[in-house]
């Protein structure tokens, strides 16, 4: 398994919602933004000046961090820690709203922009 990789359990968390999500993020002492990608949407190999989380809404997003690939689904949320080399794509025929949460205090340091 992936490190920083953590799977969603619907029954000691509840629904996979947005909301949930986002308090979870939160209470981590990260924020979150909410994107939308649509299907073919493919981000070449990159890094961050930044830690963050990948947290799914919905669909499939096909992530590779450092060669291993994993594929997250509604509720899943993966750490990429700063200056980690990742790439991200969506899988099959329905958008990934995703949320894109960096760390609070590395917020003056660096913008949002986009995420994966």
């Amino acid at each position: 398994m992936l490190a920083g990789l953590e799977r969603w359990d619907e029954e000691r968390d509840g629904p996979p919602t947005e909301e949930a999500l986002r308090t979870r993020l939160e209470a981590l002492g990260y924020r979150a933004s909410r994107y939308v990608y649509p299907p073919g949407t493919f981000f070449a190999e990159h890094t961050h000046p930044v830690d963050k989380i990948d947290a799914v809404v919905s669909g499939r997003f096909r992530m590779t961090v450092e060669g291993t690939e994993v594929i997250l689904e509604a509720g899943d949320c993966l750490a990429v820690p700063r200056g980690t080399s990742h790439s991200a794509e969506v899988v099959g025929d329905t958008s990934v709203v995703s949320l894109d949460a960096i760390r609070i205090e590395a917020m003056g340091r660096a913008g949002s922009g986009s995420v994966a």
